[in-house]
């Protein structure tokens, strides 16, 4: 099992910025990607937000791009999230992915909250 810990979610004005950061532990082997998704209701489809493969590229939804970076520290099997010119529609709850031999392990979900 692969165990995930988030931390870095708040509140934050709109144009601000925060940074999310998740490392995993337990029976890690070889992680084929890590990365972001987000729920901003509710009852919402959850949607990807930014990815990191372990070849090194990096994927980004439509919505972030340009505004978000994910990066990750290998050695410290760490995945990270810079928000910048953050807006109110980026309110959600935001979790961490990360993906093992065909198995998807989640965080618990942080909260970020932008006012307007």
């Amino acid at each position: 099992q692969v165990q995930l810990v988030e931390s870095g979610g708040g509140l934050v004005q709109a144009g601000g910025s925060l940074r999310l950061s998740c490392a995993a532990s337990g029976s890690i082997f070889s992680i084929d990607a890590m990365g972001w998704y987000r729920r901003q209701a509710p009852g919402k489809q959850r949607e990807a937000v930014a990815f990191s493969t372990s070849g090194g590229s990096t994927n980004y939804a439509d919505s972030v791009r340009g505004r978000f970076t994910v990066s990750r520290d290998n050695a410290k099997n760490t995945v990270y999230l810079q928000m910048n010119s953050l807006k109110p529609e980026d309110s959600a709850v935001y979790y961490c992915m990360v993906a093992q031999r065909f198995t998807n392990y989640w965080g618990q979900g942080t909260q970020v909250t932008v006012s307007s």
